[in-house]
């Protein structure tokens, strides 16, 4: 067939557009030219049709009838509108709190099925809920409703159980109570009351959780507060960084760090940092080591229970002074802020040393131990005015071919009315330690009370240890009551003895 070429025309009315060439049989007939066809067709998404149903139907087998064809444009016709009805809703409702549905103009076709029209239904903005739930009947003012027979007073379980069931909506949030629309439900006072009760202690223990692990140092961890302060000495220069935490005990957790700069100090290499727990469940009788200590018994009574942690660091820092002072191997005393008490690290290369119970010595050198630990507890009664009441193996180190004394916040004066009672505890636990370990010169814990004390409390035959106690208590309470009557006799503290000042903390 013949090409038919470009036909021009004039016009009156002005220029007119050429018409588009025709394309001959042939070409319409190529097969690349159906694929290319093919594959424009294949990039436009294709669109799920409504009518698929019906051409998947049985009853038609062609679409040669021209009623078929007419329901397929009249469904593509009523999706459009669809479309074109959600859009304008959308755009008149905008960011409008109420909002007006356009549903009903909906073209709802039998092929449709009934879940999908039902999705698109808000029940909240019907006016009849079928799961809205009836309130409960509320009985006048005079507590009772009818007459006679009738009567219907306040206390009517039905009535009752109506408006326990109301008032569980009351319960907190986080108190999962179910779903009851639609039902008729009575809970009766007694199951009530006890999901009341129940709701209330879990408000109370979900408190003390937040409090507990907002306020409170963990096993190995410290709260938000602690963390804090520890990151405010980083960033001032006084630590270079935290490494970890070297030990935990009942009373602190103690963290090894790299030691920076002070201005009125230097600041050793290798320092650790004690931090005292805020926990007071850990510890409960740490009250009895500082309530009748003279030195803070002035302040003690006037602190809450979580300042008096701050007061126990403050009382470490103290005595650790007033051992360097001695010349007592112990550590040093760097700074103080708050519960957390910076010291000088007993050990080398961020390794601690060992403690006492786990140092693997020879014969000679747990005999010039137990020799060192004589001069220092004697060192510590006598010159330093102190009682350890906690003196163990477990809280002594083995540095440097030396004993060294740690964790002396509990450590008291002997005019305390408990004194002699932690004197002959620590005695108890030294001597033990190094009898068991083959030390032949290792006194009896009489001899070495007497030792340390200097007093000749006679010892008992077949060494009864209640009879010796009796005698120390009758001894204190002699003391105490001379005390009372004569007046309560307390040392001067210089400011030696304190250590550096203290800047009080006007922050809880």
């Amino acid at each position: 067939m013949d090409q038919i070429g470009v036909v021009t025309t004039k016009s009156p009315w002005g220029h007119v557009a050429p018409v588009a060439p025709a394309c001959s049989l042939t070409d319409v007939m190529s097969e690349q030219l159906a694929n290319q066809l093919t594959e424009e067709d294949n990039t436009f998404p294709t669109l799920t049709d409504p009518a698929a149903d019906l051409l998947l139907s049985d009853e038609v087998s062609e679409t040669t009838s021209d009623q078929v064809l007419a329901k397929m444009l009249q469904l593509q016709f009523d999706r459009e509108f669809d479309d074109q009805l959600r859009r304008e809703e959308k755009r008149f409702n905008g960011d409008s709190k109420v909002s007006i549905s356009f549903e009903n103009y909906r073209m709802v076709h039998p092929y449709e099925d009934s879940d999908s029209s039902e999705d698109e239904v808000d029940w909240q903005d019907t006016k009849h809920d079928p799961y809205k739930a009836d309130k409960p009947q509320n009985t006048p003012r005079r507590g009772f409703s009818g007459k006679g027979k009738n009567i219907t007073t306040k206390h009517d379980a039905e009535t009752c159980g109506r408006k326990n069931t109301a008032r569980m909506d009351n319960f907190a949030p986080g108190v999962h109570i179910g779903d009851g629309l639609g039902m008729d439900l009575k809970l009766s006072n007694q199951v009530y009351n006890s999901l009341k009760q129940h709701c209330y202690n879990e408000q109370r223990r979900s408190a003390r959780l937040h409090e507990k692990k907002e306020h409170s140092t963990a096993e190995h961890a410290v709260d938000p507060r602690t963390r804090l302060l520890m990151y405010k000495m980083v960033n001032a220069g006084v630590l270079e960084n935290i490494n970890g935490c070297i030990s935990t005990g009942k009373e602190s957790v103690v963290f090894h760090a790299d030691g920076g700069s002070l201005e009125e100090q230097p600041v050793p290499s290798e320092v650790v940092l004690k931090v005292f727990k805020t926990t007071l469940n850990e510890f409960k009788n740490r009250d009895r080591y500082i309530k009748d200590d003279y030195r803070f018994i002035d302040r003690f009574s006037k602190l809450n229970p979580r300042k008096v942690i701050r007061l126990w660091a403050e009382k470490e820092m103290h005595n650790l002074t007033r051992m360097r002072k001695a010349e007592i191997p112990c550590p040093e005393v760097v700074l103080l802020k708050k519960h957390i008490l910076v010291m000088s690290f007993i050990g080398k290369d961020h390794i601690p040393a060992p403690k006492l119970k786990d140092a693997k010595l020879g014969s000679e050198e747990m005999k010039s131990a137990f020799y060192q630990v004589l001069h220092m507890m004697q060192q510590m009664y006598q010159e330093c005015n102190l009682v350890h009441a906690d003196l163990s193996e477990y809280n002594m180190l083995w540095h440097e071919g030396k004993v060294w004394l740690i964790d002396v916040s509990q450590s008291i004066e002997p005019r305390h009315p408990h004194a002699l009672e932690f004197l002959f505890r620590d005695c108890r636990n030294v001597s033990t330690f190094f009898q068991k370990r083959g030390v032949s010169e290792a006194m009896t814990v009489y001899e070495l009370f007497n030792a340390v004390s200097g007093m000749n409390i006679p010892i008992p035959p077949d060494e009864a240890e209640a009879e010796f106690i009796s005698e120390i208590m009758a001894y204190e309470k002699r003391n105490e009551d001379h005390v009372q009557r004569r007046g309560k006799k307390t040392f001067h503290v210089t400011s030696e003895d304190c250590g550096p000042p203290l800047i009080p903390d006007s922050d809880d």
